[in-house]
C-alpha cells in the first residue's frame, strides 16, 4: 500500500494496514484516487497535501486516529464541514482526521435539547430541528460545519435574539490529545467546557454537541439595497437603529455586487449598500417594525415571511464549494465617519461580483453575556467585521487577495483590535492573542493542562503556557 505523496513522513505501509483494521471509517491516501477529491475543501484557494485522511464514523476510529497519529509524530487537522476561509482543516503531510462520517441530529422535545454529531452541517440540523418548530443560532450559511462554527462562536441570524452559538451549548463530547474521552459541561471539566466555548479547535476534537433549542419556525426577513453611493448616510441610520431595536429584530449590513439573478436585471453588476434582515417577533407586528426601515427608501427590498430554513439558505446558491476565497475581519466599536468613508470608497471598488463586506451586530443577547464568561473576548464590541475577496477564477486570486488587504488596512486603525476567530486566515500567533485579549492567559492554561505538547496546533492556535 505505498503512497505517491510528497510528504516527508512515508509511513511504513503495513503500519498503515494494520492502523485500518482498528477503523470502521476508511482511510485515504495520496495514491488513492480519490485523494484529490478527499482533499477539497470549501476554499479552492487552500491547496494542501495531507499524507493520509481517516474519515472517522465513531468516537472508535476518532481515538485510534489520535493514537495512531502520535505514535507516528505525524501533524494532525481536524476537518468537520471543511469550511474555514484559512483551510485549517488541511495540513501539509500528516494526517487530517475527518468527522464528515459522524452525523446525527436527534432532538429531544421534552427540554427542547438537541444532539448533533461532529461532523454534521448546519444545514442538516436545521432540517431536523425545524419539524419541531425549534432553532439553534448559528451562523448565516447552511453548509457551514456545525463544529468549525461553535467552536469559534456562532455569530449569525439569531445573535441578537438568542446569543451566539457557544451561549446555547451545553454539553459536548471530547477525543483529548491522549487519545482520552471526556464529557464536558458546566458541572464536569468546567475550565475545559469554559474553553471550547470560543476557544476554536485547540483543546480536542468534539463528536458530540448538545444544545439548547429556542421555538421558532417563521421568520420575516430578507435584503434591502441602496445605491453604493449612500453607504455613509445608510450606516450612520443603522449604527443608531440597531443597538436599541428590540432582540427580535437583527439585520446585517454589506457592501456588494449583485451577480446577476435572481436579482432584476436593472441591478445586475452594480454595487450596492445592502442590509440583510432576519425578525423573529410576532408576524402580525413585522410590517410595524419594519416601517423605519422602509422609509430609509430601498431602491429595492425582498423582504417577507419564511420558514428560518429558507433565510439560512438564502445565500448557498451563490456561495457554492470550491470557490477562491480570501477573508479579512476586525471587530468595531461604532460606524464614525471615518469607517463609513472607507465603506464608500472600497464599496465602490469591488473587483469581483461575488467579492463584499460584512457587519455583524454584537448586540442584544449576544452583548449581555460577561467579556469573561466565555473565552470569546469581544461582547462589548458593537460589530464584528469581514471582507472577502471571492471568486471562481484563480487568475483573479491577486485582484481580490490584494483588494481585502487594502481594504482591512485602511480600517485597522479604527477597529477594536481583535477579530472574530471563525473569519480569520492564519495570521500568526500575535494576532490570535489579540482577538482573545484578557482571555488568552487562562486558555494557555488550560491548553497546558489538557494538551501540554499542542498537539491539537493546526487551528487559531493556542500555545500551552509555560
Amino acid at each position: 500500500m505505498a503512497t505517491e505523496t510528497t510528504s516527508q513522513q512515508n509511513i511504513d505501509s503495513s503500519k498503515i494496514e494494520k492502523f485500518a483494521t482498528q477503523l470502521r471509517g476508511k482511510i485515504v491516501l495520496a495514491s488513492d484516487k480519490n485523494y484529490d477529491e478527499t482533499r477539497k475543501v470549501f476554499n479552492a484557494m487552500i491547496d494542501k497535501r495531507p499524507e493520509l485522511f481517516v474519515i472517522c464514523i465513531d468516537v472508535a476510529d476518532v481515538i485510534a486516529s489520535v493514537k495512531f497519529a502520535k505514535e507516528n509524530d505525524l501533524a494532525v487537522a481536524i476537518r468537520g464541514g471543511g469550511h474555514n476561509g484559512g483551510g485549517l482543516g488541511l495540513c501539509e503531510d500528516g494526517m487530517v482526521i475527518d468527522l464528515s462520517g459522524i452525523k446525527f441530529v436527534r432532538v429531544n422535545t421534552s427540554d427542547n435539547t438537541v444532539r448533533v454529531g461532529g461532523g454534521n452541517l448546519w444545514g442538516e440540523v436545521d432540517h431536523a430541528t425545524h419539524i419541531f418548530g425549534l432553532v439553534i443560532p448559528a451562523g448565516i450559511i447552511s453548509t457551514t460545519g456545525v463544529g468549525g462554527l461553535t467552536l469559534g462562536g456562532g455569530v449569525g441570524y439569531l445573535s441578537r435574539k438568542f446569543g451566539l452559538t457557544i451561549d446555547n451549548l451545553l454539553e459536548a463530547d471530547m477525543v483529548l490529545a491522549d487519545g482520552s474521552f471526556v464529557t464536558v459541561n458546566k458541572d464536569q471539566h468546567k475550565d475545559l467546557f469554559w474553553a471550547i466555548r470560543g476557544g476554536g479547535g485547540n483543546f480536542g476534537i468534539i463528536t458530540s454537541f448538545k444544545f439548547q433549542a429556542h421555538p421558532l419556525k417563521t421568520v420575516f426577513g430578507g435584503p434591502t439595497l441602496w445605491p453604493i453611493e449612500k453607504t455613509e448616510e445608510i450606516m450612520e441610520w443603522f449604527d443608531g437603529f440597531i443597538h436599541t431595536a428590540p432582540d427580535d429584530l437583527n439585520g446585517f449590513i454589506a457592501t456588494l455586487v449583485i451577480p446577476g439573478p435572481p436579482f432584476p436585471d436593472f441591478l445586475h453588476n452594480k454595487q450596492f449598500c445592502a442590509i440583510v434582515w432576519c425578525y423573529t417577533g410576532p408576524m402580525d407586528k413585522a410590517k410595524e417594525v419594519f416601517q423605519p426601515i422602509m422609509a430609509k427608501e430601498p431602491i429595492f427590498d425582498h423582504v417577507g415571511e419564511m420558514p428560518y430554513p429558507a433565510i439560512q439558505t438564502l445565500f448557498d446558491g451563490l456561495f457554492p464549494p470550491g470557490l477562491q476565497w480570501y477573508w479579512r475581519a476586525d471587530f468595531f466599536n461604532n460606524l464614525h465617519p471615518e469607517i463609513s468613508a472607507q465603506h464608500l470608497k472600497f464599496g465602490s471598488r469591488i473587483p469581483t461580483p461575488l467579492s463584499q463586506m460584512h457587519l455583524y451586530p454584537i448586540s442584544g443577547a449576544a452583548s449581555r453575556v460577561g467579556k469573561e464568561e466565555t473565552p470569546w473576548a469581544y461582547r462589548d464590541a458593537k460589530y464584528a467585521g469581514v471582507i472577502v475577496g471571492v471568486d471562481k477564477d484563480p487568475a483573479n486570486n491577486d485582484k481580490i487577495t490584494q483588494w481585502c488587504k487594502d481594504y482591512w488596512n485602511a480600517l485597522h486603525d479604527y477597529s477594536a483590535g481583535g477579530a472574530y476567530s471563525n473569519f480569520m486566515m492564519d495570521e500568526g500567533q500575535e494576532r490570535v492573542k489579540t482577538s482573545y485579549k484578557y482571555n488568552y492567559e487562562r486558555l494557555a492554561k488550560i491548553k497546558k493542562q489538557y494538551d501540554p505538547e499542542n498537539f491539537f496546533r493546526i487551528n487559531q492556535n493556542i500555545q500551552p503556557s509555560n
